[in-house]
């Protein structure tokens, strides 16, 4: 009978994995409502500990080297679930948002994103013991703040965005879907200055080719992609010729589609699948029609919550500890490093330059929207791509990092210094919402605590909810109010 069992029980690593994931998912799901607007947790961090715990060092059951497969499968599912998450922040932002708020996005996106990305290097140059040039890169890496962690966290319909106002919220989901894209300036500079490249051989591949090709091009596509695709949909379900199944699978399938295009041409994928959907839903005609339908958030606990598991399952433990090629590379320094990026990557600057952030009203909002720039998917889309970069020269990687190599030093430390943090950004970010929403609670008086631990749903203490303060932008951009 056992002999007989055993033929028919195919107990593979990839079996274990669709069983493993399914059941994660379904029990999310299952208390989704509990953990969200009771525990304040979102996916992310559950997602990445069950990959950590399911993972080759811990109980050895999802094991994706055992798949063969190679870093392109990886830098591949980071390009799409990234770009399928701007799209969605380009779908979801309020009708028209940019002609009203791109003062206060542009200061995020320049003189914020900069400043994380100097101060950053500084942090490692000096803890890691990195060339600059290597600092740069691992830094351009961290730059961005990640919009599938900032969906978990400010996607309508939890007890604790309802407590943001509304022009924080948008805010930081702007700044969110475009600073994956406007990134890679920051990265190939860094990827230029390690080449060797002489400084006028430097500028004049930069702005040409990543500047004006990749990031101006790419917006620029994306928009007019988004436009006709808008028109040409409109036509369609005038004249009854697409069905309502066939019209939610044209979201998805537009993203793809501006992915597609933007691998294809060069350009910066994030910018054209950001622009796509901007250009999209310029006029909210769209997210009119599918609010109800809860499109993104499915999407998110579907796709960007596997990407975690599969995140948490390839980290780089042993990388953590000091080797011969990286010596330098101890835990205890790795942890230094994330407490400084956490502190003074983006809370400094927010602070500094809150009176010239017009939707930034309180120096308790700075300090928020300085703390809540989480680094996640995108981060690692971009550490893939420039270990690329560094192996061949093109955007496509080796199957697996090389044991021989003239760049091997900087390969094994770009590799699992972005990893740590962004594992560290994960966690922290990811338990944000709940340390904010218990300490608010246990700050109270004994009789203005809500019944139930953390449960109050009144606006931040310290931001400006009245008076059309947080409540000017509908919530939605088909909204009309």
């Amino acid at each position: 009978m056992g002999s007989w069992l055993s033929k028919q029980v195919e107990p593979t690593h990839a079996h274990y994995t669709y069983l493993i994931l399914s059941v994660f998912l379904l029990s999310y799901s299952f208390f989704s409502e509990f953990i969200r607007n009771r525990l304040h947790l979102s996916e992310p961090p559950l997602a990445l500990l069950t990959g950590v715990i399911f993972g080759p060092n811990a109980l050895n059951i999802i094991n994706p080297a055992s798949w063969h497969w190679q870093d392109t499968v990886t830098q591949e599912a980071a390009r799409i679930i990234v770009s399928l998450q701007v799209f969605s922040v380009g779908v979801e932002l309020p009708k028209a948002y940019f002609s009203r708020h791109w003062k206060s996005v542009g200061m995020m996106l320049v003189p914020v994103m900069t400043f994380s990305w100097l101060v950053t290097a500084g942090f490692v140059y000096g803890i890691m013991g990195t060339t600059w040039s290597v600092a740069l890169i691992i830094s351009a890496c961290l730059a961005p703040t990640d919009p599938v962690l900032a969906a978990a966290v400010l996607q309508p319909g939890t007890r604790f965005s309802s407590r943001v106002p509304r022009r924080l919220r948008h805010m930081l989901s702007a700044e969110s879907g475009t600073n994956d894209g406007t990134s890679f300036p920051f990265l190939y500079a860094g990827l230029l200055m390690y080449s060797g490249t002489s400084t006028g051989g430097i500028i004049k591949d930069w702005f040409t080719g990543t500047i004006l090709w990749q990031c101006t091009l790419g917006i620029l596509v994306g928009l007019i992609l988004g436009h006709y695709a808008n028109r040409s949909l409109r036509i369609a379900e005038r004249r009854d010729w697409i069905d309502p199944s066939s019209f939610l699978a044209f979201y998805i399938l537009l993203a793809l589609l501006s992915v597609g295009i933007g691998s294809t041409l060069g350009l910066d994928d994030f910018l054209v699948a950001f622009g796509a959907g901007t250009g999209f839903a310029w006029d909210g005609w769209f997210a009119n029609k599918t609010k109800a339908t809860h499109l993104p958030q499915i999407l998110d606990l579907l796709l960007n919550s596997s990407m975690f598991v599969y995140f948490g399952a390839i980290i780089p433990w042993k990388n953590f500890v000091p080797r011969d090629i990286t010596p330098m590379i101890t835990p205890g320094k790795l942890t230094g490093l994330l407490v400084l990026v956490l502190l003074f990557r983006r809370i400094p600057a927010v602070l500094a330059l809150k009176p010239l952030i017009p939707d930034i009203r309180t120096y308790r909002e700075a300090l928020f929207c300085g703390h809540f720039g989480p680094m996640g998917l995108g981060g690692l889309f971009l550490v893939i791509e420039a270990r690329a970069r560094l192996e061949t020269g093109e955007s496509i990687p080796m199957p697996h990092p090389p044991e021989h190599h003239p760049n091997l030093e900087a390969i094994e430390q770009v590799w699992p210094i972005v990893c740590f943090v962004l594992m560290g950004s994960t966690i922290v970010h990811g338990c944000s919402v709940a340390a904010i929403s218990l300490g608010g609670h246990m700050m109270r008086n004994k009789e203005e605590r809500a019944p139930l631990l953390a449960a109050e749903d009144e606006g931040l203490e310290g931001m400006i909810h009245e008076g059309g303060g947080g409540e000017s932008e509908p919530s939605v951009s088909g909204d009309e109010d």
